[in-house]
């Protein structure tokens, strides 16, 4: 629970700090400051590493944002709440999200979209109503914010509309991993997607929100599950998440990936998944999608001006689907508590996502087995003690 003591008052705490494009992070002291009306403060409890948090530390072009404070996957406990916030108290057991959940515009209110039209996404470096920050470095600097989340930190303020209430008995490590990857990829196949019950799927591209997405469609039923990767080692990994068929493109110098997905699935798949950001598989994965009712979901996040061929002809005659996901379609404030239930329940295979458990400190650490391809997730405890 937290201090009464720091309530309505700055707080001084660690946090792992990007000084500069690609370097290592910095453990340094870091003050916080109290939050604002409609935002909270949470006390991080544990914090999982995300491709993006890769892609925005590497950054050497716009939008690139540094000094920053990164970070996303987490979860923790409220500490304090601002001024007029009812929706929390302190002490409540909450995750943040990088995609906002207002609930009162027209698509929070609907259930065809889970883009917040009061908060749209976007590649904000700070809080997204007053666009100021709440963090400053030890000689009074301010510094950056990361998708709305900054987790890299024992102490962040996040948005109201970016926290939603978790059911306490799921763990720690384990609940974080639902605040973006894992839920990306089984929202994309539960929600946007919505895979139905002996259909076929076809993933390109086996990290962390692919096999996410296999997971998906095995909760969904979908009967054979087909990883498109180049390492062939993931097919062994993908089997515990539900791939039944695996492609490497490497092995095949006559044909695509797309001629082989089409003569193993007689026609093409009921549903593709494009999980690396690139163009050239996006087009793949359409190209194999069934005619009359395939649908074509991109999760990957590709460079800001990428353009996709598609030919007009085949988009009106052949009557497939193209859509994007952002966060798997998922609502944050309502969906993340199935997941939590599914995985109570023993439905949702959290467990074998987390190949890395860390002590924050380890944070450069666990960024080179991210670089290196060592690990799906890795998971940092603020306290180990609270393992």
């Amino acid at each position: 629970m937290p201090s009464s003591s720091s309530i309505g008052k700055p707080i001084v705490c660690k946090a792992a700090v990007a000084r500069e494009a690609g370097t290592p992070l910095v453990i340094e002291e870091v003050t916080v400051a109290a939050p604002k009306s409609n935002e909270v403060r949470i006390k991080i409890l544990c914090t999982s590493l995300c491709h993006s948090d890769l892609t925005l530390w590497s950054l050497k072009d716009p939008p690139r944002f540094f000094p920053r404070i990164l970070g996303h996957e987490a979860v923790g406990i409220v500490e304090s709440v601002g001024e007029g916030v009812e929706e929390f108290a302190e002490g409540d057991f909450v995750m943040p999200v990088f995609l906002a959940n207002c609930g009162e515009c027209t698509d929070c209110k609907s259930k065809k979209s889970n883009l917040c039209t009061t908060l749209p996404f976007k590649l904000s470096s700070m809080m997204p109503r007053d666009e100021t920050s709440r963090f400053t470095d030890s000689k009074g600097e301010f510094l950056y914010h990361s998708l709305h989340v900054s987790s890299f930190t024992e102490y962040t303020v996040v948005d109201i509309a970016h926290v939603t209430k978790v059911d306490p008995r799921i763990p720690p490590n384990r609940a974080c991993l639902l605040s973006c990857g894992v839920s990306t990829g089984v929202g994309a196949a539960w929600k946007t997607a919505q895979v139905d019950e002996g259909s076929t799927v076809a993933i390109f591209g086996l990290g962390a929100i692919g096999l996410a997405v296999a997971e998906g469609a095995r909760l969904c039923g979908a009967t054979k599950i087909i990883g498109v990767d180049v390492n062939p080692a993931k097919f062994e990994t993908g089997k515990k998440f539900g791939l039944t068929h695996f492609v490497n493109p490497k092995e095949n110098a006559t044909k695509s990936v797309s001629e082989v997905i089409n003569e193993m699935t007689d026609g093409g798949a009921d549903f593709c998944f494009e999980c690396v950001g690139m163009a050239s598989l996006v087009e793949e994965a359409f190209a194999c999608c069934r005619k009359g009712w395939g649908k074509t979901v991109v999760l990957g996040v590709d460079k800001p001006n990428s353009k996709l061929t598609l030919s007009s002809h085949d988009v009106l005659h052949n009557g497939k689907i193209l859509t994007g996901s952002l966060f798997g379609g998922l609502k944050a404030k309502t969906d993340i508590s199935t997941l939590v239930k599914w995985y109570l329940d023993k439905k949702l295979r959290l467990d074998d996502f987390v190949t890395h458990e860390m002590k924050f400190e380890e944070i450069n650490k666990a960024f080179e087995l991210l670089i290196e391809g060592k690990c799906l997730r890795c998971v940092l405890w603020m306290d180990k003690n609270e393992e």
